[in-house]
């Protein structure tokens, strides 16, 4: 596998979560997600044997899936042994046999990997034929008035950004992705969350908890300036506030499923396969190449 660019410092990213479970964690984000995820697997008529939960924070994914009986075993497989993994391991270096499972579901992790692409290939491989992936990454419109907040005002006191905000991947590129790891089927959509806070200081406060707070590797390594906050504070306040005070913050979920490839499922129509003209479900002329309509 190729060494893929350094995006993320994946040892602060666990010690982020060491932190917030010791701040005591806050998981509104991460029950939403996993609700919906058994929500979504509880409609698909089939049976999973043995599914892996990849990287997914605390224990709310597994706990769905063993409550609603949806499937007769589940394994978590993380880097950060404080959420009782089964198996701890690094969700870009997975240590799956080929076509060993029947489910594989993340919630809120795969985001937060270095190489995506060769993760996805990963899991499309361990995959017995005809087995479903489904998982939720944060996209590209997450926190997005942070982000904008923060670049506002560090151009304005500092005369220059850093990164504050993870440059989270849009619902497109995700799409292509699956199709590029080989899934049969790839679907992915998308689901926008706002919440409000009081202040920008309970947002952040919140992220902490959640162990969301920066661990890009080229992250600003100097201390925050008071100016530099402060002024983050008021544009936040100006810009993303509601008429009540209140500042409203973005979470964009992005969902992704695909199966892996088995001869069962339904195949695109060959080229030159069809049997109706395009030119008759359209209840129209067929004109030739070249030629113009009224000409």
């Amino acid at each position: 596998m190729s060494e893929s660019p350094g995006i993320f410092d994946r040892s602060l990213l666990r010690a982020r979560r060491r932190r917030a479970r010791a701040l005591g964690a806050e998981t509104f984000l991460l029950d939403h997600v996993a609700g919906d995820l058994a929500e979504r697997l509880s409609v698909v008529k089939r049976h999973f044997a043995l599914a892996a939960d990849i990287g997914s924070p605390g224990r709310s994914v597994q706990d769905k899936i063993r409550v609603q009986h949806l499937a007769d075993h589940i394994v978590a497989i993380s880097d950060d042994a404080g959420v009782s993994a089964v198996v701890i391991a690094d969700e870009e270096a997975l240590p799956l046999a080929d076509g060993s499972l029947d489910l594989a579901v993340s919630a809120l992790a795969l985001h937060h990997v270095n190489d995506l692409p060769g993760a996805l290939v990963q899991i499309r491989r361990a995959l017995k034929p005809d087995g479903l992936f489904l998982a939720a990454l944060l996209g590209g419109e997450t926190l997005m008035e942070l982000r904008q907040a923060f670049t506002q005002a560090e151009a304005e006191i500092e005369g220059g950004v850093s990164p504050h905000v993870a440059p989270f991947a849009d619902l497109r590129d995700l799409g292509a992705l699956l199709q590029r790891a080989g899934f049969a089927l790839p679907v992915a959509d998308v689901d926008r969350l706002t919440v409000r806070y009081e202040n920008v200081f309970a947002l952040m406060r919140d992220l902490r908890r959640m162990g969301a707070t920066n661990s890009l590797i080229a992250r600003r390594r100097s201390p925050l300036r008071r100016a530099t906050l402060l002024r983050m504070t008021e544009v936040y306040a100006q810009r993303f506030s509601d008429p009540d005070g209140r500042v409203r913050a973005t979470f964009e979920v992005v969902w992704l499923s695909g199966w892996a490839p088995h001869e069962s499922q339904q195949q695109p129509l060959k080229p030159g396969s069809a049997r109706t003209r395009l030119a008759d479900a359209l209840r129209t002329a067929e004109l030739p190449a070249g030629e113009k309509a009224g000409g």
